[in-house]
């Protein structure tokens, strides 16, 4: 399989910077992945799961929020925050789901209550990621 750069950086650190053969990105409009070649394009990123496909095999990373960019020099994600999955600590994303419940409980409906809600839901998935990977 053909490979392509990929670097990730957070505002702390560049957490990775090589040649990879997949990387499977959680973007604001679904998750989609980038092979060499891809189109060029830009999205935004929601809390989720990236996955990157090496040669040495799999490394999944977390994100919350951020962007990624995808040219012919091959894909850049700026992420908010982004931290390999065995180093999250997952008290810190339960805190976040708490206070979304929290917040939705006292919004009233409307759009400001769906974008909230959407939020939620990304977290809930993050953390049904951590969970899951915790129980293997």
């Amino acid at each position: 399989m053909a490979s392509f750069h990929f670097e990730l950086v957070s505002p702390e650190k560049l957490l990775f910077s090589g040649e990879v053969e997949q990387v499977d990105v959680p973007g604001a409009e679904g998750d989609f992945g980038v092979l060499a070649q891809h189109a060029p394009m830009v999205t935004t990123l929601r809390p989720g799961i990236l996955t990157v496909h090496g040669t040495g095999g799999e490394q999944k990373i977390v994100v919350l929020g951020g962007f990624a960019e995808v040219s012919a020099d091959g894909l850049t994600v700026l992420a908010e925050v982004a931290e390999a999955m065995e180093n999250v600590d997952r008290s810190t994303i339960t805190d976040r789901i708490g206070e979304l419940e929290s917040r939705i409980a006292k919004t009233e409906a409307g759009s400001e209550l769906d974008k909230l809600i959407t939020q939620l839901d990304h977290f809930k998935e993050v953390d049904r990621h951590l969970t899951g990977t915790a129980m293997h």
